[in-house]
């Protein structure tokens, strides 16, 4: 495992690298995250939630040690929204995430991945950059690819957003 320079600290949201993707869990204290995981084998083995698999709409919220979740990866704590929003007290971010430990939750693409899951948890707003990210991406190599720069940007574009997958819980009525 290849640690982050920073020790996270409870609600912190931690972002490990999955080589095309990164799979982002939120740290609960001792050791301890709560992410979404798709029912497999192996948490690490499916790489997280963000895995490229496609074989389940749905995901399960897990507590798991985060050393047992990064495993050879990198990683790193990234509280990529705080200059954006003001973070959720830390006393009801930690409520929300044990709330919803055990339950089945959508996982689609774009709406509903493990970023889109933590962002909600820690900003009350759930929002993706690797699904932006993605959106920038596939809408630039969809101008280059009308302007004839070939097929190759439409299959890359293609792939990128066929792996896309968000988990977020449900909202009240």
């Amino acid at each position: 495992m290849t640690t982050s320079q920073v020790k996270p600290k409870p609600g912190d949201l931690i972002e490990i690298f999955r080589g095309a993707f990164q799979h982002w869990v939120i740290y609960v204290g001792k050791g301890y995250i709560i992410h979404l995981v798709r029912p497999q084998t192996s948490v690490h083995a499916q790489g997280g939630s963000c895995s490229m698999s496609m074989q389940s709409d749905m995901a399960v919220v897990k507590k798991e040690q985060l050393q047992d979740v990064v495993g050879t990866d990198r990683y790193t704590v990234n509280n990529l929204l705080d200059d954006k929003y003001k973070p959720r007290p830390v006393k009801l971010i930690l409520q929300d995430a044990h709330s919803l430990l055990g339950q089945e939750l959508p996982y689609s693409v774009f709406s509903e991945n493990c970023e889109h899951l933590v962002t909600e948890m820690r900003y009350g707003k759930a929002e993706s950059r690797q699904v932006q990210n993605a959106v920038d991406v596939g809408v630039g190599m969809g101008v280059a690819t009308s302007f004839g720069v070939g097929a190759l940007p439409a299959a890359v574009a293609t792939t990128i957003f066929s792996w896309k997958r968000r988990c977020r819980p449900p909202q009240p009525p």
